[in-house]
Parts: C-alpha cells; structure tokens; sequence
C-alpha cells in the first residue's frame, strides 16, 4: 500500500491556488517572469554583452552609460553591465548549490530523524548545535579556514540552512507515521528503507520545495554580504555583493555602482519570495481551506 498519488484533478487545483484564481494572479505571474529573465540574461550573459567582465581599462573608468557601455564603467574601467550579468551567474550558483546540498544532506538526516527513536536524539542534538550558532558567523569562521573559492562559500551558507530542513523533514514524518495508510503498510511487513521512500518521502517534498525557495533567497543575500564584507568570493570574481563592495567608496560620485547589482539582488530575492509564498499557500491545507 502506497502513499495517495496526486490527480491530475488535483495537480490542476494547486496550480490554481499558486496564481490566487483560474487565471494568473498578476503578482506571482510577473514574479516567475521576473525570475525567468534574471536566470536567462546570467545564462546567456556572454551574448548579452561584448565585454569581459574581469578586463580593467583605467582610461575607461568611471565612464557614464554610453552606447558602449549600457550602464557605465566601474573605477578599474571594467564594464557594468557585463559584470551584474556575470555577477548574476556567481549568485545563482552559489543559491542553487547551497539549496540543494542542504536539501540532499539535511532530508535523508530528518527522514531517518523521524523514523528511527534512537536515532532522533543524535541527529537533533547536533542539529540544535549547528543552531545556536548564528549563520553568518559560521560562514564566516568556515571561510577564514578553508581557501576562500566558490565551493567554499557554497559549503559555508549551506551548512547553518541544514538544521531547518532535518526540522522539517522530522516534524512531517512524525505526523505522518500516524496516518492510517502507514499503519497498513508496517502491518503489511513494509519496514526500513521501503517505508522511507515510499510512504514517508512523499509527505515531505511539498514543504521541502516552500522551504527550499526560501533556503535559496537566503543563500544568494549571505553570499552579497559576505562579498561585500570582503570574505566571501574572492575580489576578482563579479559577483553582485562584490560590485557593490568595490562601488561603495565611490557613492558619493557615482551611485549606480551601487544601485544597479543592489536592484538586480533586490529583484531576484524578491520573486523567490513572492514565488515561495506562493507555493506556500498552494501547498498548506490550513491556507488552502482559509482561502476557499
């Protein structure tokens, strides 16, 4: 005995609550688009603009947006445009990789959390560990020992979004093991890793994709900071908080340096959000049932 499948009945009515009505709901709608365009234009940077992001050319610098350079050039001369676009890329990596190793890590240990009592108090206790340690400052600390790279930013923002996916994970497959299909099925014989992944598994993946949407907003505004507090991506990699980090001491003579990765992060972070909430009420009962 199996887990209900989703219907395509069903499947229809989430998609009609994630847009508000039978037709788009105008915020969610501009929010996917918005993040389609972001994702696009840091996929295809290299055709969108002829510059090398990383190339300074000191008699350029600090040019105002011209038909050469859309949004000027920065204090090395490097172009702005090409390095938002290519700054883009480094956000988005870093959002995906730290959502999905936390995803990948942080389920299998709240499945197991959940399922197995003498297991519960191990894993939770070191989930409660990884907690009472503020997030930033474990990237930080992880940061200054390890070479600072790309995959190690990664695994530093990663590792503090852990504990919220076991928690959730844990909290799903308690309640679940007291569903009536789960009682057929472990009276049926089905034991360990059967009853995992087909009976337990299933309830855990639509809160898990609400988290991990916000897990990934999240990512990508640590990954600005910790740039722009200089301990993050190295200086020479366009990212959105590096741009800014390098366009802060010349705010006061020119604020686009700021203002257009700030509004580039601003947008993304949002339109996960906006999206995030609305998996969220697509996807909880409770909201569900308020809304009807």
């Amino acid at each position: 005995m199996s887990s209900p499948a989703l219907s395509p009945a069903y499947r229809h009515s989430i998609l009609t609550r994630i847009f508000g009505t039978s037709r788009p709901h105008i915020i969610t709608l501009a929010a996917i688009i918005m993040l389609a365009l972001i994702v696009l234009a840091a996929i295809f940077a290299p055709l969108l603009s002829a510059h090398d992001p990383v190339l300074m050319v000191p008699s350029e610098r600090l040019k105002p947006p011209s038909a050469d350079h859309l949004l000027g050039t920065d204090a090395m001369g490097r172009d702005l445009w090409a390095r938002i676009l290519f700054g883009g890329r480094v956000s988005l990596i870093v959002g995906a990789g730290a959502t999905l190793g936390a995803v990948v890590i942080g389920l299998p240990l709240g499945l197991l959390s959940g399922y197995f009592r003498r297991l519960d108090p191990v894993i939770m206790r070191i989930m409660d560990g990884l907690m009472a340690i503020p997030g930033i400052l474990l990237a930080v600390a992880l940061i200054a020992i390890i070479r600072p790279s790309l995959t190690t930013v990664i695994i530093a923002i990663l590792i503090p979004e852990i504990p919220s996916v076991v928690r959730l994970a844990r909290a799903r497959v308690l309640t679940a093991r007291e569903e009536p299909y789960v009682e057929a099925a472990r009276l049926l014989g089905t034991r360990g890793p059967t009853m995992l992944v087909r009976h337990l598994l299933p309830n855990t993946v639509a809160p898990i994709v609400v988290q991990s949407a916000y897990i990934f907003a999240a990512a990508i505004l640590t990954e600005a900071a910790l740039s722009f507090l200089g301990v993050g991506i190295s200086a020479e990699t366009p990212s959105w908080g590096n741009i800014m980090a390098d366009g802060r001491l010349y705010f006061s003579i020119k604020p686009s340096l700021i203002f257009w990765p700030a509004l580039a992060l601003t947008l993304t972070i949002l339109s996960i959000n906006i999206i995030g909430d609305a998996l969220r009420d697509a996807l909880d009962p409770k909201t569900s049932k308020r809304k009807g």
